[in-house]
């Protein structure tokens, strides 16, 4: 377009400077004389001078005896007058008119110079050479753009054909990384990151599944195992003992499939029915409502309010007492105090304590160590890993600390009541008591 418009701008000039020089020709003979009747063409069109009465005095040849080309002049102080007449008078076709008034002792005369229209774009010939010099820039740059497309492209189409490719049983596969492109390495990159977090995903899935089905299934098998036992000598067998040994086996399903249960809602993220709760009045009240095994020693701090769902807080608190229940000698210790911005509730109990290589693994599910088997054959294995994910849930953090003896679990929440959130599904107390293994 720019070439275009450079052309017919140039054409245009063109065009005036073959006027300019028309005009030089005839305005001397006209003033000077003496005037031709019949004037040469020079480079415009056509060329014709009228007196001051309107009559043709000299022309070029192919207007001689033809009357005024034209009628108009300039009506101003200006000489000068252009207009494009379809066609002019003896002539054909459109064609640019341009009238000069030349003064005379008589009056003024009329010069006429005819000349072509010039279009915007200059002439045909420009235009052809614009629109095939075009077609040959466009067609190297799209073959220039699809061959860098095409090999910007190739390292996607891998990744897609690789993505394609890789299934539950090959989520060890991750797709290649081109170094030639920085978008598409970010991409494979965040793409192997994201196949790292759901391999590990369906790993925990599948070794949660596995320990599941194992803990499910020993009950069950006891069960099985018992009852044939008693119906092969259906006389010789005590069945209330028989059925008191299935109840607990039915006891301990129970609690395994209300934690997981539990674990499932938590996993889902259910919302919390927080509301302003002082957390020294809620454990308070908690220790209040049962009895237990060993002596409990509270140290509770008033006034630590915290915004949470006050049931499944109490279930963190229930978990956190059975464990200690089961692994402690004679004493329980309950901890509530401010610390900062943080609410802080420990539970140590005076047991065997917990080695420090232990102390992340235990919040595992279904993680049960040989000596907490020993003690505790009849736990879950989930009952830490609830406590937790309650914990988190909340904003908070469950870890175990170091203490002078035994475990020393540490809840920490933060503080201060807020607006109480939307009424959401709100977690039971009860259910079973958690397991902790023990070193």
């Amino acid at each position: 377009m720019l070439f275009l418009l450079f052309a017919g701008n140039q054409e245009a000039d063109g065009v005036q400077s073959r006027i300019t020089g028309a005009w030089d020709r005839v305005v001397p003979l006209i003033r000077q004389g003496p005037l031709p009747s019949v004037l040469p063409y020079g480079r415009v069109a056509a060329i014709q001078v009228v007196d001051e009465h309107g009559q043709a005095v000299a022309s070029t040849p192919q207007l001689v005896g033809k009357p005024p080309m034209a009628t108009f002049h300039s009506t101003t102080t200006d000489v000068r007058a252009t207009r494009v007449l379809c066609p002019p008078v003896g002539l054909n076709g459109c064609l640019t008119v341009v009238s000069y008034k030349v003064y005379q002792p008589s009056g003024f005369w009329l010069l006429y110079i005819a000349v072509p229209v010039v279009p915007w774009y200059g002439s045909a010939t420009m235009l052809l050479v614009a629109i095939g010099v075009s077609v040959v820039v466009i067609t190297m740059m799209s073959a220039w753009v699809f061959r860098d497309l095409t090999k910007a492209m190739a390292p996607v189409n891998a990744i897609r054909v690789e993505l394609a490719e890789i299934t539950a049983t090959g989520l060890d596969r991750r797709v290649p990384v081109s170094s030639r492109y920085m978008e598409i390495k970010s991409l494979a990159e965040t793409v192997n990151d994201t196949l790292d977090r759901l391999e590990s995903a369906y790993e925990r899935l599948r070794r949660f599944t596995s320990d599941a089905s194992h803990d499910l299934r020993s009950p069950i098998t006891g069960m099985r195992a018992q009852m044939e036992e008693a119906l092969m000598h259906p006389d010789d067998v005590d069945w209330p003992a028989v059925a008191g040994e299935v109840l607990v086996q039915v006891e301990r399903l129970q609690a395994i499939v209300t934690d997981l249960l539990t674990l499932a809602r938590l996993d889902a993220r259910a919302p919390l029915n927080r509301q302003p709760t002082d957390l020294g009045q809620l454990v308070e009240a908690e220790l209040d409502r049962r009895a237990y095994r060993k002596e409990i020693v509270r140290d509770l701090q008033g006034d630590v309010v915290i915004n949470c769902d006050r049931l499944r807080i109490a279930r963190v608190l229930v978990n956190l007492l059975d464990n200690a229940e089961r692994h402690a000698n004679s004493r329980i210790t309950v901890v509530v105090r401010a610390d900062g911005p943080m609410a802080v509730l420990e539970v140590v109990d005076d047991g065997a304590g917990i080695a420090p290589e232990h102390r992340e693994i235990v919040f595992d599910r279904f993680t049960r160590l040989e000596a907490s088997r020993d003690r505790d054959a009849g736990g879950t294995g989930l009952g830490l890993a609830i406590a937790r994910e309650i914990a988190e849930a909340h904003g908070g953090t469950l870890t175990i600390k170091d203490s002078e003896r035994g475990a020393r679990f540490v809840l920490r929440l933060p503080i201060g009541p807020a607006a109480p959130g939307p009424d959401g599904p709100s977690e039971l107390r009860g259910g079973s008591s958690p397991a902790r293994p023990q070193a």
